[in-house]
């Protein structure tokens, strides 16, 4: 098991994955753990995730994330909604507005990373169609998808990328 600083070093979007191979069930549980251990305010959780592993429903998401195809070719993809209304009953328009935002992004956050210590990969997705992925999900009334996240095993790792300087993002007072 890699330490977390080469967990966070190993992450790279994939957008290629091995057909037929399906994420085990113990894997994708201990990502869901995970993703479920991450901070939220005033501990509500106010999110939820939902698991598409059925091919029609990967591939209606695929189309309305505008066609990105790695989203059906991965075996797994994860929807991560704000529930603003959960959040709202504590801490009113902030929580509904910001909090319930936070806690679906950090709980994605959390189950990325958990991906890649579990030997896999993934990409996170954000340009879709809100409507169109509500409507896909047949998400309850209130929930707002804030992220997918297509989960599989890698068929190629890509080239690293380039990074900013940390003197370009990081000040010190």
């Amino acid at each position: 098991m890699w330490d977390f600083f080469e967990t966070v070093r190993h992450r790279h979007s994939i957008r290629r994955y091995q057909s037929g191979r399906a994420v085990e069930r113990e894997r994708l549980h201990a990502i869901l753990e995970t993703a479920c251990a991450a901070p939220s305010a005033g501990d509500l959780q106010a999110y939820h995730i939902v698991v598409v592993e059925e091919q029609t429903t990967r591939d209606a998401l695929s189309q309305a994330a505008h066609q990105q195809s790695f989203i059906a070719e991965a075996p797994v993809c994860l929807a991560f909604c704000a529930d603003p209304a959960r959040s709202a009953e504590q801490y009113g328009e902030r929580g509904a507005n910001l909090y319930a935002l936070q806690d679906a992004t950090i709980a994605a956050a959390y189950a990325q990373l958990a991906v890649v210590a579990a030997g896999m990969g993934s990409t996170w997705i954000g340009y879709f169609d809100e409507a169109a992925i509500c409507r896909i999900l047949e998400l309850r009334d209130g929930l707002t998808p804030v992220a997918l996240l297509s989960v599989g095993y890698p068929f190629e790792l890509p080239e690293e990328t380039s990074r900013r300087r940390l003197d370009d993002m990081v000040s010190w007072m």
